[in-house]
């Protein structure tokens, strides 16, 4: 499991490790010692999730909910990840940019 920066506190990594058999890699600081860039793929799919996650957020407003069962809530949230989904989809079939899903076009 990959963590971000903000998880680098020892004493969590060895909780998690501990009671659920979790190791968790977080990436070192710039400014710390031992510091090495993660590899050219990692950075790249991290940048992608932190992108959808992004546009989740910002374009679907995946936060907005106001559901009245736990059956409103999934099919709220699994009409807007099935939206972006479909947009990504079109992207993909017209040789676009997966991620640019504002400016999606049949």
């Amino acid at each position: 499991m990959s963590g971000d920066k903000a998880d680098l506190d020892s004493e969590y990594q060895l909780e998690l490790f501990e009671t659920r058999g979790i190791q968790l890699n977080t990436p070192i600081r710039s400014n710390q010692k031992n510091y090495q860039k993660q590899p050219i793929l990692s950075r790249k799919v991290r940048k992608r999730i932190e992108t959808m996650f992004s546009q989740l957020v910002d374009q679907f407003m995946i936060r907005v909910n106001y559901p009245k069962t736990f059956v409103g809530l999934a099919t709220r949230i699994l009409s807007k990840v099935t939206a972006f989904t479909w947009l990504q989809f079109l992207n993909s079939i017209n040789n676009k940019s997966l991620n640019h899903v504002k400016h999606a076009r049949a």
